[in-house]
């Protein structure tokens, strides 16, 4: 059988994961002796001291093992923890050696949401793709350069790490492994049991765009509040820059360090985000709503915004405004 660790860690955790993940692998055991099989994984909590109190003690968590206890194991789930991760990673600095050792002895790890900058702080990631709830991209950006976010998808594979968006899609990422372990038939009964979108593999849909400011590049700062002003606009790079009297190069440059994003890309985010808000909240036709951010072309519209969100327009709305959908019934 397949030995799982679901980490608990110190501090403020995801008590959602641990349950969820113990929960779901239990009934894949379950679904296996239904069919006349052997269960297929050895399910333990392994923490760094006998009780973990969450939610100023309303619950106590208390793992099976203790991290010493673990001889070998072949997945690591490492939960969401919330606060500030950088505390979080100095109140657990003992488990990052350990992820490393059982990572580099065949145990395969996978991280919820911002679980994420926990296994990035154990080096592991470097280079590779990652993904992590997209409200704290630009802050992952920042403490770890070397990793190759991508805060559109909901989940990454690479070299045995496993890395899930923001908070249910976990569930997603699991799924996965169900299948990648039990087959898909077992997968597709987990899904049916539990309700669980199969094959779900973008948090594009739920993205909200709220600027990238976090940084001191004052004329970028400058060059964000007229974009996010002049939206409806067509507005170019030339025309920023001579706005600010830096060069083009230089304004480019510092802009996607600063955002992470280059300056046309920015536009589009800005304009898409407004065009999502009308189509989430009003009445007027995807035209309507085109004209009002800015574009002209019917085809560049939907092509930027599924780009952005991983659906039509009318396919957002649809999806977002149902007062929308009933009046063309």
């Amino acid at each position: 059988m397949k030995h799982v660790s679901i980490i608990v860690p110190h501090g403020h955790i995801s008590l959602t994961n641990i349950e969820g993940t113990h929960q779901i692998l239990a009934e894949v055991n379950e679904f296996q002796k239904a069919m006349g099989k052997a269960p297929l994984f050895t399910i333990q909590l392994v923490g760094l001291s006998t009780e973990t109190r969450q939610r100023n003690g309303l619950f106590t968590v208390t793992p099976d093992l203790l991290i010493g206890d673990v001889l070998k194991t072949d997945l690591i789930i490492i939960p969401a923890l919330f606060g500030d991760q950088k505390q979080i990673l100095a109140l657990n600095e003992e488990l990052i050696p350990w992820l490393i050792k059982h990572y580099k002895a065949g145990a395969e790890i996978a991280s919820y949401c911002i679980g994420a900058f926990f296994l990035a702080a154990t080096g592991l990631l470097k280079g590779k793709q990652c993904a992590t709830h997209w409200r704290l991209a630009n802050e992952f950006r920042a403490m770890f350069p070397d990793v190759n976010l991508v805060d559109d998808k909901i989940m990454t594979e690479e070299d045995g790490i496993y890395t899930s968006g923001g908070a249910y899609s976990y569930l997603n990422l699991l799924l996965y492994l169900v299948e990648k372990n039990a087959g898909r038939d077992v997968a597709v009964l987990i899904a049916k049991a539990f309700m669980i979108d199969i094959d779900k593999n973008s948090q594009s849909p739920f993205i909200i765009f709220q600027g990238q400011k976090a940084h001191e590049d004052e004329s970028v700062k400058k060059a964000q509040d007229f974009i996010e002003t002049n939206f409806q606009d067509k507005i170019t790079v030339d025309q920023l820059a001579d706005l600010l009297a830096v060069g083009r190069r230089s304004l480019e440059r510092r802009f996607k360090s600063a955002t992470a994003n280059t300056v046309t890309e920015y536009i589009q985010r800005v304009k898409i985000e407004a065009a999502k808000k009308d189509l989430e909240t009003g009445r007027k036709n995807v035209n309507e709503v085109m004209f009002d951010v800015g574009y002209s072309d019917t085809k560049s519209f939907r092509t930027v915004f599924k780009k952005i969100t991983g659906l039509s327009p009318i396919e957002y709305r649809n999806k977002y405004n149902k007062e929308a959908l009933v009046l063309e019934m």
